[in-house]
């Protein structure tokens, strides 16, 4: 019998890593289980966005697009431009305007014309088609974000974005069997081709977003979009629908519904950056892949749809693939380089800030151009002074022993 046995500092060694590995995945599993709680707020608003759009189309015909979208960018201007005009030095709105006004007014036309594309297209195709080829977001994202933010996937990033891909397509599968191929066949050609517009657009809105929230400020980002997005909505929809304004049946029904519309979208234009922030375009419209199958869940309740079985394994398979997704981190380019650069600075500074380093040490670092030979010529001039210096002392000392002694 052979007993082992085991020091207290083992032990004690044993138990804090114990405890620091407890709380790191403590850590990660809160912040992991904030970002799907949050994503899936945004969800929840979307669906509220669909609902609401769709009680205005199917009980009071209203078809207006670009009306709903002015009371989401009016209140946006209202809110956050108002902010930026109070602020003062380079956070005002003057001064990003005269640096920057023309990338806003880009990012506002694509913000505007992404919302009103992707409503037009189901005047011309199916609701099958606009949610499958919805998802063409999402490699557009991936590629814009490995192109414009550096950001480098791995293959574990790939898998999860096809697992939420699967859940998609669960999801129009049940749809099929629950004979909820709605929509219009006028023109599938030109309102697939819509579909695919509006996610590439929204794909260049939300990358744009990610960078400003994350290198400039979100109240910079809301308020801009805010402002141009009024101006383009109102001009858009002068032109496009006037005569449906004309031909609205005002009731409180029709204000409560468009109020509720308006809140709904704005919560989520405020909240969506926050959630980019902490993690990123790509993870958000991952879990805004649920957003359908909570539309779904209320229709069966609201407009008596049929239920089927693989909604909920749709809604399971696609938030297994966003925690995978979320599960090992999409490092940048720049993030690297600046933790070298700053790895590189602290090693300086430890240099320097060596105790055991000499004056000569830090001359000779600071001469890069000394010849080693040079160097090495010096070191033996030194140590033979030392050397001399030592042996006449020892000289002296020897004489001043020796007159002690005759005396």
């Amino acid at each position: 019998m052979f007993t082992v046995e085991i020091s207290m500092t083992t032990w004690l060694n044993l138990f804090c890593s114990t405890n620091i590995l407890l709380a790191v995945m403590f850590i990660f599993l809160r912040q992991l289980a904030k970002t799907l709680a949050m994503g899936q707020g945004l969800a929840g608003l979307i669906c509220g966005t669909a609902v609401s759009s769709q009680y205005l189309a199917a009980e009071f015909h209203l078809n207006a697009p670009m009306l709903q979208s002015f009371l989401n960018y009016t209140l946006l201007c209202a809110t956050y431009t108002s902010m930026m005009i109070c602020r003062r030095g380079d956070g005002n709105i003057l001064q990003i305007l005269k640096r920057r006004w023309w990338r806003y007014l880009l990012l506002g036309l694509v913000d505007v014309e992404a919302n009103y594309t992707v409503v037009k297209a189901y005047q011309y195709t199916t609701l099958t088609s606009v949610q499958l080829l919805d998802c063409f977001i999402i490699p557009v994202l991936m590629i814009l974000s490995w192109w414009i933010l550096k950001t480098r996937y791995r293959l574990t990033h790939y898998v999860a974005v096809c697992l939420c891909l699967l859940g998609v397509g669960a999801m129009v599968g049940a749809d099929l069997l629950a004979g909820r191929d709605q929509g219009s066949t006028s023109n599938i050609l030109l309102g697939d081709g819509l579909v695919l517009l509006s996610a590439a657009l929204y794909a260049v809105s939300n990358v744009s977003q990610e960078y400003t929230v994350k290198n400039l400020s979100r109240v910079e980002f809301l308020g801009m979009i805010g402002l141009f997005g009024t101006v383009i909505s109102t001009v858009q929809m002068v032109i496009l629908e006037r005569n449906e304004l004309s031909n609205i049946i005002w009731s409180w029904q029709v204000g409560l519904l468009l109020a509720a519309y308006a809140l709904c979208m704005y919560a989520l234009y405020s909240f969506m950056p926050i959630v980019v922030k902490m993690s990123s375009a790509t993870s958000v419209n991952l879990s805004l892949l649920t957003a359908d199958l909570f539309s779904l869940f209320c229709g069966i309740f609201l407009f008596q749809y049929n239920f089927s079985g693989l909604y909920l394994v749709s809604l399971v398979v696609i938030l297994l693939g966003f925690i995978i997704f979320n599960a090992v981190p999409t490092p940048t380019a720049t993030a690297t380089s600046s933790s070298s650069s700053s790895s590189s600075s602290i090693c300086e500074e430890g240099c320097y800030e060596n105790p055991g380093a000499t004056e000569d040490d830090s001359n000779r670092d600071e001469d890069p151009g000394r010849i080693p030979t040079e160097v090495e010529e010096e070191d033996e001039e030194r140590r033979a002074d030392k050397t001399d210096s030592s042996r006449s002392f020892r000289e002296e000392t020897d004489g001043d022993r020796t007159v002690e002694h005759s005396i």
